[in-house]
């Protein structure tokens, strides 16, 4: 620090010609500014380390704000999605009952003229059988 106030008191002298005592108002001054000087940096310092951690801190919870809406986001399109995939697959399986339905309804009726043609047949063999049955009990009644 001496080395510090001699170099100020050779530049007073050199610049203004005046030579000043280490006594002098002037050099107290400049001390005094030294210090104040050293308190104001260290204050400044404690400071931008103060404002340093809270803008970490606000960082840190922005960025959880962030990943916690991002998750609600992408939950709510998860839901979203999951919603639109059931409502298509009941679409689709509607559409495939139907669809069955009315093959099975074609096939029935297909199956049903037949069905009544063999219905006719049958019951026109059960007649012819019941005639036939009839009179050969006719005859053979006769003959006794």
């Amino acid at each position: 620090m001496s080395d510090d106030l001699e170099s100020l008191r050779q530049e007073i002298h050199r610049v203004h010609g005046i030579s000043v005592d280490l006594n002098d108002p002037m050099m107290c001054q400049h001390t005094m500014n030294k210090h104040l000087l050293a308190q104001m940096t260290k204050g400044q310092e404690e400071l931008l380390e103060q404002f340093k951690s809270e803008l970490e801190g606000i960082a840190y919870q922005w960025g959880n704000d962030a990943k916690e809406k991002a998750e609600r986001i992408l939950n709510a399109s998860l839901a979203a999605s999951k919603e639109a995939m059931a409502s298509l697959m009941k679409e689709s399986l509607d559409d495939v009952a139907k669809s069955m339905r009315a093959e099975f309804e074609n096939a029935l009726r297909k199956t049903e003229a037949p069905a009544q043609s063999a219905r006719k047949w049958i019951s026109l063999n059960i007649a012819a059988t019941v005639m036939t049955l009839t009179a050969a009990l006719l005859v053979a009644w006769s003959a006794i």
